[in-house]
């Protein structure tokens, strides 16, 4: 893939960081955005001297409704083409939906949903028209289960975000673009410490049900260079998944309640 460019957003640590290690290991040359400048700096550095690619740091806040326009108006005055797009920003809020002030729904739903919407209708029509393109959207196992109260938005996006990168795989069949939606379970980045619920998560399940950020972004790059639709990491994660689909709601339902007690949510 020497030669191409992705654009990764929420790349400034944890997931977002892993992919971009990846793809510059793979010859992309990257776009990073996220809102810390200087993170995205050292990880810049760092990509360019291991791999040799060029690597550009574009700062926003995708909570902005116009950031994304923002985003590829600057790509485009660097006379840069997006080739692939990682929908990677992430947002979340575990304190209920009483509880949580509407302006930070509002900014977890302009970053989680209505961006990843904006950017991949503002690059989708290049790669077509160029005969290639890559667009992974970061999902979650969440977005396969029931909702859990406490973090009430949270699944129902990431449901969003699976069900629209199918309809998008269907629409680009034949076309060179591939689009995935990476559904990981709980992966060992700085996710849980952004959204203060690292202790609890931390104790309430054990080591072998966490991942690293490394193995969820090889999984999600290789199930996209594939073009698989979608793609669940770990064994265990596409049972719970499986078993979210055919156990009956009164079940299920009842299982993500003592999930989100454990995690003191509820």
């Amino acid at each position: 893939m020497r030669g191409r460019t992705v654009l990764v957003t929420g790349a400034s640590a944890g997931l977002g960081a892993a992919f971009a290690r990846i793809y510059a290991s793979a010859g992309w040359n990257l776009i990073l955005t996220a809102r810390r400048e200087a993170a995205l700096a050292v990880l810049a550095a760092e990509l360019t001297d291991a791999h040799g690619v060029t690597v550009t740091v574009l700062v926003e806040d995708l909570a902005d409704p116009q950031a994304p326009s923002r985003l590829v108006e600057a790509i485009a005055a660097r006379g840069l083409t997006v080739d692939g797009l990682v929908n990677n920003a992430g947002f979340s809020r575990t304190t209920g939906f009483l509880q949580t002030d509407p302006a930070q729904h509002a900014a977890m739903l302009q970053v989680m949903l209505s961006a990843p919407v904006a950017l991949s209708r503002l690059l989708l029509p290049g790669m077509v028209e160029r005969g290639f393109g890559r667009i992974l959207n970061v999902a979650s196992l969440a977005g396969q289960m029931p909702a859990t109260g406490g973090d009430t938005l949270y699944g129902p996006i990431k449901s969003f975000l699976i069900k629209a990168s199918q309809g998008l795989w269907l629409e680009t069949r034949g076309t060179g673009v591939h689009v995935t939606a990476l559904c990981p379970g709980y992966t060992l980045t700085e996710f849980h410490d952004v959204n203060g619920s690292r202790d609890q998560v931390s104790s309430a399940y054990p080591a072998w049900m966490w991942q690293t950020a490394d193995h969820v972004a090889r999984v999600g790059y290789d199930a996209c260079e594939a073009d698989r639709p979608r793609v669940t990491p770990g064994a265990m994660n596409t049972v719970l998944a499986t078993l979210g689909k055919l156990l009956p709601d009164s079940v299920a339902l009842n299982i993500v309640a003592g999930h989100a007690r454990r995690l003191k949510r509820i």
